[in-house]
């Protein structure tokens, strides 16, 4: 989603962006089923090259992964480009370009590290639609996992290990969060000024 982003930055208002643009629209759109049974349609059916269910191997890993990936990158490619085009309207971007400095190194030394606290922030909330997504993409995709155990244990009355697992998944998240918080202070060392 980052690379998607800042690409479409860099050739913003050209049909490359335009184009990108609509992918990432097209990710953040489309549910995590829907998106699914797509690339099972279409890589295990039609084109034979992945298994469409199971476990057990990397083969079945790539399927689930995408499809469960595929709004975030949307979202996360939407928020990269919107950030470094701000950025690249700064002063100090046209201070750098003044100075002659070539376009990917204003691009990658200057905007993209100033426009990484926003990205930074949908990567650590896309981490909980993630655990969400997990049920969804679990049951689409035949593999066994932690949302597909909590669902069994909600439908089998097992509410201790329904809680458990709800535990772990509720950890998880939080710790992402405060990953993300301190990663403020290394993306931006002015944030532990304030």
């Amino acid at each position: 989603g980052m690379a998607v982003g800042i690409l479409s930055a860099a050739m913003r208002y050209t049909w490359i962006d335009t184009l990108l643009m609509f992918i990432a629209l097209l990710g953040v759109s489309t549910p995590i089923f829907v998106s699914g049974l797509l690339l099972i349609f279409l890589f295990a059916f039609r084109l034979n090259w992945l298994p469409a269910t199971g476990s057990g191997s990397f083969a079945t890993l790539i399927l689930p992964g995408f499809a469960l990936g595929l709004i975030g990158m949307g979202e996360i490619a939407r928020m990269t480009r919107s950030s470094v085009l701000e950025v690249l309207s700064e002063e100090y971007v046209r201070t750098a370009r003044g100075k002659g400095l070539r376009e990917y190194v204003v691009l990658f030394r200057h905007a993209v590290p100033n426009a990484m606290i926003p990205i930074a922030t949908v990567m650590g909330l896309r981490f909980g639609s993630l655990l969400a997504g997990a049920v969804v993409t679990e049951t689409v995709f035949s593999r066994p996992g932690i949302g597909r155990l909590i669902v069994k244990a909600i439908l089998l009355q097992d509410y201790n290990l329904a809680q458990g697992a709800i535990l772990v998944t509720a950890s998880c998240y939080l710790l992402v969060n405060l990953l993300v918080d301190v990663s403020y202070s290394l993306l931006d060392p002015r944030v532990l000024a304030n």
